[in-house]
Formats: structure tokens, sequence, C-alpha cells
């Protein structure tokens, strides 16, 4: 892949649709200076950015990918070389996108998760003390508690996974 040729097919394809980068961008959701890059060749788009560019300029990923219009024929025939190389320039590997939406999601629900811990630490230690002031068995509160705590973890830890998943693969339909 040929990060000048793309650039130079991109600014090409802006310009015959008659938009300016700062408007290419606003379209799709990037500054100006991040077409600049790309159209200069400093820079590939991502793969995200590839599928709102195709649509944008009404051509296939596989035309974008490979700087050019291609007729039916050379587009089947050079498409699965096409994807691979695209895969392969990836700037974030999928280890990378699950560590940034991870931490994503733990920073927007980090007072929920702060609760939580104070509840938990604050209840098994009410349960323990009140139980030994009735004279009842600590040892049963505190495994139930216990477990109860385990089930919560994995309930939120279940949710985060979902958001990250979602994040990085797109929203899956119910009926999958």
């Amino acid at each position: 892949m040929d990060q000048i040729k793309v650039g130079k097919f991109i600014a090409q394809l802006r310009k015959e649709k008659g938009i300016t980068q700062e408007e290419l961008g606003r379209r799709i959701g990037v500054t100006n200076k991040t077409v600049s890059r790309w159209e200069n060749g400093n820079y590939m788009p991502d793969i995200e950015m590839l599928q709102l560019l195709s649509e944008q300029f009404g051509i296939t990923i596989e035309e974008l990918i490979a700087g050019e219009r291609m007729d039916d024929s050379t587009l089947r025939a050079r498409c699965n070389e096409i994807v691979v190389v695209a895969a392969k320039n990836e700037v974030f590997s999928i280890k990378e996108k699950t560590k940034f939406w991870k931490k994503k999601w733990l920073s927007e629900y980090k007072g929920i998760i702060i609760m939580l811990v104070i509840f938990a630490v604050a209840g098994y230690f009410a349960a323990f003390f009140l139980l030994d002031f009735l004279g009842e068995s600590k040892s049963l509160a505190g495994m139930c508690w216990t477990l109860l705590c385990i089930c919560t973890y994995g309930s939120i830890r279940n949710k985060m996974m979902i958001y990250v998943e979602g994040k990085i693969y797109g929203k899956c339909s119910k009926t999958e």
C-alpha cells in the first residue's frame, strides 16, 4: 500500500466533490489537519475512517486503499490482498484498543466502583460486628457476603467488557 498514492487519491476525490479539507473533516469527525496529513501521505486513515471516507466519496474501501478506481474484475482480484494489507497497517492493535477502552470505562464509572468497594467493606465489617453482638455465626455471614461481592465484581466486569467489545467491534444485534 502506497501512502502517498492513497493521499493523492483522497485529495483528488475531495476536490471532485468540491469540498475543502475542513468540510471533509467535519463530515467524518476529524480535523482539517488530519485530512491534510492523509492527503500528504504522512498518515493513513484507520479502518473506521476508511469506511467513512468510502461512504463520503461513493467508492469501495478497496479502491481507497489501492489509491485508484477499479473495475469489477480488478476489484475482485485485489480484494483479499488489499484487506490483508490494510489490517496489517492498522495503527492500534486489538490489545491496545482494549486497554484504551477499559481505561475509559473505568474513568467514567470510577465513582460507582469506589462506592461499591466502600459498601462492600462497610457491609463486611457491619455484618461481623452485628453478628458478634447478636452471638450468631460469623463464618456463614462472611462467606455469603464474600460470594455477593464476587458476583457483583463479575457483573461489573461483564458490563465493562460488553462496553469495550462494543467500542472495538461495533454493536452486535440481539439476534446474533
